[in-house]
């Protein structure tokens, strides 16, 4: 429950009790806070011993941490009925990256080797995307369309 709070905190808390509620009060409240805690508690498990009995025999191994997504894939994961361990090893991201990379890296080497050679001939209908285009001069303007304007 308190898994996070360090000594350092768990004495500013003590110290916060004490000046709070006095040294005399506090063994009380201690004892009525922990009489509460101690309820919901006894509330909770009964609530769901409630659900279990409902849900019958074949939820006989249910468990309600189960419901928290990642618990219940972790469960999932390490069941070896599914297989997914096979499939988990036999799937390796960094080699299929690799590849893929390689394979990209190749087929810009060969379109830039391509168009190197096209530049020379003829492109045979490719478009180099590496060459800046052509500006027009002053005297290129567009044709004038008179029905346009």
């Amino acid at each position: 429950m308190f898994n996070d709070i360090g000594p350092l905190e768990l004495v500013t808390l003590i110290v916060l009790a004490v000046l709070v509620f006095g040294p005399d009060k506090l063994p009380k409240v201690i004892q009525d806070v922990t009489r509460t805690i101690r309820k919901i508690r006894e509330f909770s498990e009964s609530a769901k011993n409630d659900i279990r009995e409902e849900l019958g025999p074949e939820f006989k191994d249910f468990e309600f941490e189960d419901l928290n997504p990642k618990t219940f894939i972790r469960k999932q994961l390490d069941n070896e009925d599914l297989g997914l361990k096979e499939i988990r090893n036999g799937f390796d991201l960094k080699k299929e990256m690799a590849e893929v990379t390689d394979a990209v890296h190749s087929r810009e080497s060969d379109t830039s080797s391509a168009s190197s050679a096209g530049a020379a001939g003829s492109s045979g209908g490719r478009i180099d995307m590496t060459k800046k285009p052509e500006t027009p001069g002053p005297d290129d303007r567009p044709p004038f369309d008179a029905d346009a304007t």
